[in-house]
């Protein structure tokens, strides 16, 4: 039950993305394929965080809105923000107003800032899980919420001073960057960008 469904072009794909416009271009472009660099994963992991407790189409359909609020997610300047662009944030209807989801993104990238070129992606992209040790799965239930690497890893973030990201959450990231592909055995998009 809940294995791949067909979308209008007749091809297979996971039923998440069949809902609506955004996720079907999401799921077949974005979700699963391998990303890289510091400010992108930040933006990720950013993303991530405001998610949790909300549906993914609402940060999807507010992704640009999240863009310009925290200029474009380069670490270097999001950690110069100070209490003005904090309060200019809380203001944000184009974002998700949530005062700890915001100071959780100031606090990280303060920190990140203070990491070498590459650490972060370094580091997030050591969690990632041997694919030959990952069968396909078959079905939405055959898909994890948490694994052994996305607990390991949210643990590591967090002894280095990150904040909002819990196990679920590092899962989450770990599926949309492509660390892992829980793309359904017989969706069109498995393996893509591999």
């Amino acid at each position: 039950m809940s294995g791949a469904e067909p979308a209008a072009d007749g091809r297979l794909r996971c039923p998440w993305g069949l809902s609506t416009a955004d996720y079907l271009a999401y799921h077949d472009t974005e979700w699963g394929r391998p990303v890289h660099g510091d400010d992108a994963l930040f933006e990720r992991l950013c993303l991530e965080a405001f998610q949790s407790g909300l549906s993914w189409l609402t940060i999807l359909r507010r992704r640009e809105g999240f863009r310009s609020a925290f200029a474009g997610f380069k670490i270097s300047a999001v950690a110069e923000f100070t209490d003005a662009d904090k309060e200019r944030l809380l203001a944000d209807a184009g974002i998700i107003r949530n005062r700890a989801k915001i100071d959780a993104t100031l606090a990280n990238a303060k920190v990140l800032a203070g990491w070498d070129e590459g650490e972060l992606d370094a580091l997030i992209w050591s969690y990632a899980p041997d694919p030959a040790s990952r069968p396909a799965p078959r079905a939405l239930a055959d898909v994890p919420a948490v694994t052994p690497e996305s607990t390991a890893l949210a643990k590591d973030l967090k002894k280095r001073s990150i904040r909002f990201v819990g196990p679920t959450t590092a899962y989450a990231l770990m599926q949309a960057c492509g660390l892992v592909d829980d793309h359904l055995a017989d969706c069109v998009a498995r393996g893509g960008g591999r």
